[in-house]
Parts: structure tokens; C-alpha cells; sequence
């Protein structure tokens, strides 16, 4: 039998055990050129919230009784004349909130668990760490001596952001939530800096850190944050809009920026930003970011808890911030 986490009410607010059902099903019958994969770990992703929204976005919302979307990666256990994958095979894809799937293959590629642990394959090497990667360098535009500042860098996205600025020659400075974390991103990840907004005046600290502004801001976080930053810009800077996590559970109407015309004093662009943008570069990606964790520059940290059936309370880890690094639910019953 198959469980499925089923979505069956839009949140307003924030999501809750009441957004979903937890189902068990048949696992299904395969058609004509279609793979059944066994999901051994699903991806926990801020995005979700924005995904059970109604209204145009760039991708489209989860429809009620569907399964719940999330990125996925398991092993293809029965196949029925699929031109590419076999028995055997792990792949990852979207193939969400559930222990078995049917699928034709779009959107899934082949990993490899004898060269990395399961679970980086939807953190580092998956979704987290292709947006951290062209977020950074194409979007951002870093070049060596830049001052860059990532909100979230504790999180699967901004980890990686600052790992990848250190490795261009940028300086780096973190915002995160607690002690903990800043101690962690300054003396594992190798950040300059890191600023415990829990803890610290933002403002204050970021002058200290940037005397003479910033050149890049990544923006994970959205509010009072992504404010203090516009505040410290230098001619030209460039802002990532890469999320917005402080704002998603809103039930008002979700706050802006109030310091936006730095922007027109300083010249500065500050643009959006969705990975699958650069879908077809994706291999890329993981080829370089894959010989950087052999090199030992780039480190990677997931943060995986056990069972389906704990996906609300997981999820909520998410906005919480009672976590560190990449968060994975495993969804396999050994």
C-alpha cells in the first residue's frame, strides 16, 4: 500500500495538520512507458507555502485532493518500456509527499548514491543548491573583493550561497536566528561574519560588518531584514530576491520594502529570481558544486527526521527555524 499526504484545505496563515490528510492507497499500476519509484527521502521547502496559494504564480498551485508536491528521490523498482530508466535506478524529481509513484520520467535524472548520500541529491545537489548556485552567480554577478550579505544562512539556500561566495573571493557576512547558528556558519561553513537577528539590531551590526556598504544581498527573508539591507547598499549593488520566508504565513497583505529608493540613489537592480530558469544548466551546477564538496570548499548538512506521517510538524520546522541546513523527511519503511 502506498501513503500519500493528501492536500485538502488552502491555509490562511500558517499551514497546520488540518491542511492535509494522510491517506493510504493502492500503489498504482503502471501504463505504457511509465517507472514506479519507491521515495526513500522527500525535500521540506519554504516554497511549499507559496504552492498551496490560489493565484498566478510560476508554477501552478497544488489543487485540493492532490498529492502534495515536493521534490523527491527514491529508487525505480518496476518499469514498463521506459526508454531511459531501469530497475535499480535512484532518480530525483517532483514526485511529492508520498511513499510510492508512478511516473513517466519528465523532470527526473538519474543520481548516483554510491558519490553522495541520498539525501544531498535534494539539498546541495538538488533544488536548494541550483538556486543557491545560479542565484549567486548569475543573478548576483559576484566578483572577487564583493561585500555580500545572505539572510537564511544557516538554511539549505543561503549555506550554500555564502560557501560558494567565500569560494570566489567575496566577503561574506550571514544573518541567522540564534547563537547557534552564527556560531555554526562562521566556524563551519567559513562565513566572516554572522548577524543573530534574534539577538542583535540588524541595522547596528550591519554597519559594522559593512562599513562601506554591501555589494550583493541575498534575500531569503523578506521584512524588517531585506529593509536594513537596502539601507547599507553600494553604488551598483545588486539584490537577489530569492524568498521571502518572514512573510508567507502572513494573513495580511505581505509587507515591502520600505527603503526601496536606495535602489535609485545607489543605481542598484534588485531582481527575482526561480531556479527552473536555468533547468537545462542544472548538470552543470552539480558537476562543479560536486567537485567542490570533494575538494573540501563547499560543505553540505542535512537535517532529516523520520516518517510520513510527521510531515506536518516537520514542515513547520520550516518557519519555526528549529532546524539546520537542508530539511528532508525520510518517507521509506525500513
Amino acid at each position: 500500500m502506498n501513503k500519500q499526504l493528501i492536500f485538502v484545505k488552502r491555509p490562511v496563515g500558517a499551514a497546520d495538520a488540518s491542511t492535509w490528510s494522510l491517506e493510504t492507497n493502492p500503489i498504482p499500476e503502471l501504463e505504457e512507458g511509465q517507472v514506479l519509484v519507491k521515495n526513500h527521502y522527500i525535500s521540506l521547502d519554504p516554497a511549499m507555502r507559496g504552492w498551496m496559494n490560489e493565484g498566478k504564480s510560476y508554477i501552478a498551485p497544488v489543487e485540493i485532493g492532490a498529492v502534495m508536491r515536493a521534490g523527491s528521490v527514491g529508487e525505480v523498482i518496476k518499469v514498463k518500456n521506459h526508454p531511459t530508466f531501469k530497475v535499480g535506478d535512484f532518480i530525483s524529481g517532483h514526485g511529492g509527499v508520498q511513499q510510492y509513484v508512478a511516473t513517466d520520467g519528465k523532470g527526473y535524472y538519474k543520481v548516483d548514491p554510491k558519490l553522495a548520500p541520498l539525501p544531498t541529491y535534494i539539498g546541495t545537489l538538488g533544488m536548494p543548491g541550483m538556486t543557491a548556485y545560479f542565484g549567486i552567480l548569475e543573478v548576483g554577478k559576484i566578483k572577487e573583493g564583493d561585500v555580500v550579505v545572505v539572510s537564511g544562512a544557516a538554511g539549505a539556500v543561503g549555506s550554500i550561497v555564502g560557501q560558494i561566495a567565500k569560494i570566489k573571493g567575496c566577503t561574506v557576512i550571514g544573518i541567522a536566528g540564534g547563537a547557534d547558528k552564527c556560531k555554526y556558519v562562521v566556524e563551519e561553513l567559513g562565513f566572516d561574519a554572522c548577524i543573530d537577528y534574534k539577538n542583535e539590531d540588524v541595522k547596528e551590526r550591519l554597519k559594522q560588518e559593512c562599513p562601506k556598504g554591501l555589494d550583493v544581498y541575498f534575500d531569503n527573508v523578506g521584512g524588517e531584514i531585506l529593509d536594513a539591507a537596502l539601507g547599507r547598499l553600494r553604488m551598483h549593488a545588486r539584490v537577489v530576491i530569492c524568498g521571502a520566508i518572514s512573510q508567507y504565513n502572513n494573513k495580511q497583505n505581505m509587507r515591502g520594502p520600505a527603503n526601496y529608493l536606495s535602489l535609485l540613489v545607489n543605481r542598484a537592480t534588485m531582481q527575482g529570481m526561480v531556479v527552473f530558469d536555468w533547468a537545462e544548466r542544472y548538470g552543470e551546477a552539480g558537476q562543479q558544486m560536486g567537485k567542490w564538496m570533494a575538494e573540501g570548499k563547499l560543505k553540505t548538512r542535512e537535517d532529516v527526521y523520520d516518517g510520513i506521517e510527521n510531515f506536518p510538524e516537520t514542515y513547520n520546522r520550516l518557519f519555526s527555524g528549529d532546524k539546520l541546513g537542508k530539511l528532508v523527511l525520510k518517507v521509506i519503511e525500513d
